[in-house]
């Protein structure tokens, strides 16, 4: 997507952003992590923040205004400051989070506060106010349909729990970005993490071990599990076949190999 500078925006966005804010010294955009239209953070006499935004007549800008609905209500979320419409623009500020991408591979001293991450987020029911397709619709035909129940859920999924969407700090693991957020099993982010988990170096065994320490995922069904493990892991070769991107071809294999490992174990 092509990115917009704080400076390229209308003036009465900039003004409408400085009534929350007051003058922004300088921005700094953002680099490819972030697929928005504008993502920056600004620079105040009263700290940073992160703001992201895109036009009005943009067709995916109600999803910046679900994926605010869903933040106020997620748990190790940034915070949401304000929301302003102006100059044709939406705009969305957060919370400015200072950390760094947490190490997932084994033994890294980021995995404890993953875990006390994902057993938070685990807690949360989804907010009934946002309509979302769930998380066993969303996935409808990557998984046999009489195995809808065990993809079925009310808790807040966030769904892409990858290290680029998490920040480590000195008060444990935030995760940011929470636009593919669903409703679904409140062990279903535990069960994304399992692949990450793969994909940065740990055997299915290894990182089931660590995912085990999550009460919700220990206490989910084996075949609810299984379920979710092999619809992942069609969903991803599929993407990968249509758009082959660069870093797809790692994380299906990493699916793949959990799957299998989930046959085994069945």
């Amino acid at each position: 997507m092509d990115r917009t500078a704080w400076q390229e925006l209308p003036p009465a966005a900039r003004e409408a952003v400085e009534k929350h804010t007051g003058p922004v010294e300088h921005a700094d955009t953002a680099g490819n992590g972030v697929m928005s239209r504008l993502a920056c953070t600004l620079h105040t006499a009263s700290g940073r923040l992160f703001v992201k935004g895109t036009r009005l007549d943009d067709e995916a800008a109600w999803m910046y205004d679900y994926e605010a609905r869903v933040t106020r209500c997620a748990p190790r979320a940034p915070h949401v400051l304000w929301q302003v419409e102006a100059g044709g623009w939406l705009l969305i500020g957060y919370e400015f989070i200072d950390g760094h991408h947490p190490d997932l591979a084994p033994g890294s001293p980021d995995l404890a506060p993953l875990v006390d991450t994902l057993t938070a987020m685990s807690a949360v029911p989804w907010p009934e106010a946002v309509r979302k397709k769930p998380l066993h619709v969303r996935w409808a035909g990557f998984f046999p349909a009489d195995r809808t129940p065990d993809l079925e859920g009310g808790a807040l999924v966030h769904s892409d729990v990858s290290a680029l969407n998490m920040l480590a700090t000195a008060d444990g693991i935030r995760l940011l970005d929470w636009a593919l957020a669903c409703p679904g099993p409140n062990w279903a982010d535990t069960g994304f993490t399992v692949v990450r988990l793969v994909h940065a170096g740990h055997t299915p065994e290894q990182a089931e071990e660590v995912a085990r320490e999550v009460p919700a995922y220990r206490a989910a069904a084996p075949t609810a599990v299984s379920t979710f493990a092999h619809a992942l892991h069609a969903l991803w070769e599929s993407r990968e076949r249509a758009d082959p991107l660069p870093h797809r071809a790692a994380l299906t294999a990493a699916a793949r190999s959990w799957a299998a490992h989930r046959d085994l174990i069945r």
